[in-house]
């Protein structure tokens, strides 16, 4: 069992070795999809992608394209691909009932000549409301591309808009071959774990009583990383996964806000923090802590629906979250004229924002998709790459990734800055009104 002390927060976690050059940082998404691209051309002996989705649209098809010109060209290739089951059966939300993603990759299997490639759909729970495979990283090689987007065009940036997140890449086959080992052993072994590239022939009941058991190994299953002494002073990447209430994941979220005794920075695309970490910070912020948050504006939430658009019930998350930031922002209007708490509103032009993650006083940055929400607390399998650099030999590429990030963002010096309620389209305010009467509300922001 792992142990973090607010002191230590990488007590008891063993980690791996890098070298400073293996850390490549990427800043936009076309570049995420050109290095993307180029790996899956490159690649010699395995590709391993695990995303929450793989969409059939054009940029979803530019990877499954890539992918299937890769084993054409390369036999010996070994390709499977990790996505959520029950995103990879449904349609889009708000677009009706549709066969999804999963009939597209059954499709384009039967037109091979032969199994080229495999891709698995996870089940985390027996309804997707209540849990979904959050899991991010794909393996090239002895590369690992890691990052919160999956695949489809806003992530890709095919067309106008994109989708902003982070992006690295980690050189050292020692990591790649410890994700590797997870997707298959963990996920690809499971009986719950179904191929979507072939006709589904277990029968519904079945189906939940496996998937039910995967829960529980889930809940158990952990990144099996051997103790690494060497260079324990220098650069090292920690591997963590989770599931589920208190899990260790969780605990390292909350320890690496305990350890801060400078600065911390959060990127989270959702305002909408677990109580946990909402301690965590209002204690950082009583030892001095400077805290800054970057969150994205409502506007450039996925979820928004302009108002000239036919407003749909989910179009209402974005306006719930900017009122959960303004009422943060309001009980802590003291901090921020302190200058102690800084929040940032990020906004370029119609595209959206994805971000997540943590740095700790200029020697921790963890990567994750993890929204840093209740969602993610209890129901969703995360993971995450927590980068320890205590000689400050990555400082420079981590300054100018803080300095991208925060390129299109504004700073609110004052909560009246948000809008509130009233200030919002008619249909929105009647939503949220009926939320609030019925106390609604706190379910969307633990499902949602």
């Amino acid at each position: 069992m792992l142990f973090f002390s607010p002191t230590d927060p990488l007590r008891s976690l063993p980690g791996i070795t890098l070298r400073p050059d293996a850390v490549t940082i990427l800043h936009s998404a076309a570049d995420y999809r050109e290095q993307l691209l180029g790996m899956i051309r490159q690649a010699r002996h395995r590709i391993y992608l695990c995303a929450l989705y793989l969409q059939e649209d054009e940029g979803g098809k530019l990877i499954l394209d890539a992918l299937y010109a890769a084993a054409a060209a390369n036999p010996e290739l070994d390709i499977k691909v990790f996505v959520d089951a029950h995103r990879a059966r449904r349609g889009l939300i708000g677009h009706g009932k549709q066969e999804g993603n999963a009939g597209w990759y059954r499709q384009r299997a039967q037109a091979q000549p032969q199994d080229k490639l495999s891709i698995y759909g996870v089940p985390v729970q027996t309804r997707e409301l209540f849990g979904v495979m959050h899991l991010k990283g794909y393996v090239i090689d002895d590369t690992v591309l890691y990052s919160g987007a999956s695949l489809n065009n806003v992530y890709l940036h095919v067309g106008d808009k994109y989708r902003f997140d982070r992006y690295h890449l980690i050189s050292n086959a020692a990591l790649a071959d410890l994700l590797s080992d997870y997707m298959l052993n963990t996920l690809a072994a499971n009986p719950a774990v179904m191929r979507l590239d072939q006709p589904i022939t277990q029968d519904k009941a079945s189906q939940n009583r496996a998937t039910r058991q995967l829960r529980k190994t889930l809940a158990q299953s952990r990144y099996t990383v051997t103790a690494n002494e060497h260079g324990k002073n220098g650069l090292q990447v920690f591997p963590v996964c989770g599931v589920g209430k208190n899990n260790p994941f969780n605990k390292l979220l909350e320890n690496l806000l305990y350890s801060a005794k400078q600065q911390i920075s959060i990127c989270t695309p959702y305002f909408n923090l677990p109580r946990p970490l909402l301690k965590a910070i209002d204690k950082a912020l009583a030892r001095q802590v400077k805290v800054e948050i970057i969150v994205g504006d409502k506007t450039a939430n996925d979820f928004y629906i302009p108002p000239r658009e036919p407003f749909k019930v989910i179009g209402g998350l974005p306006y719930l979250y900017e009122m959960n930031l303004r009422r943060f922002a309001k009980q802590h209007q003291h901090a921020i004229q302190a200058g102690l708490l800084s929040i940032r509103l990020w906004q370029h032009n119609d595209n959206s924002f994805h971000l997540k993650g943590l740095w700790i006083d200029q020697h921790l940055q963890l990567i994750t998709g993890n929204n840093l929400n209740p969602r993610a607390f209890r129901l969703d399998l995360e993971n995450g790459l927590l980068l320890h650099d205590p000689l400050g030999q990555l400082a420079s590429i981590t300054a100018q990734e803080l300095d991208n990030i925060r390129q299109h963002t504004r700073i609110i010096s004052h909560y009246q800055q948000l809008e509130k309620l009233q200030h919002y389209p008619e249909k929105v305010r009647k939503l949220l009104s009926r939320l609030n009467r019925f106390r609604l509300d706190k379910l969307f922001h633990r499902l949602l």
